[in-house]
């Protein structure tokens, strides 16, 4: 019996290889606004549509760094969303790490 992995993250880091702060300071929301429409059951439709991010690619803040969260999924949803972010790390010269986001932890849980 194989026990299913869940896939894997990958954080874009918002400091670039040689230890810059990349620009502009919006870059995560621009990339994650990108990505969208790339959500479980396929792109949403109708007024609110463009509201709210793809669980995917997630914007978020870790130890004072933007960061984008790209989750393994989006490659086999669709595998021209995943290079678009990947070239996109890789041509800003951007930090990227295989991670996993883990929940927060309540004490006594």
């Amino acid at each position: 019996m194989t026990v299913a992995q869940p896939p894997r993250e990958v954080f874009i880091q918002g400091v670039t290889l040689d230890g810059r702060t990349f620009r502009p300071s919006d870059w995560a929301e621009r990339l994650a606004g990108a990505m969208s429409s790339f959500r479980p059951g396929g792109a949403r439709m109708g007024i609110g549509a463009h509201i709210g991010y793809s669980p995917y690619c997630v914007p978020t803040v870790i130890n004072g760094v933007k960061c984008v969260i790209v989750n393994e999924e989006l490659r086999r949803l669709e595998p021209m969303a995943w290079d678009f972010v990947m070239n996109f790390a890789r041509d800003n010269n951007l930090q990227v790490a295989d991670a996993c986001l883990l929940p927060d932890g309540k004490p006594g849980a």
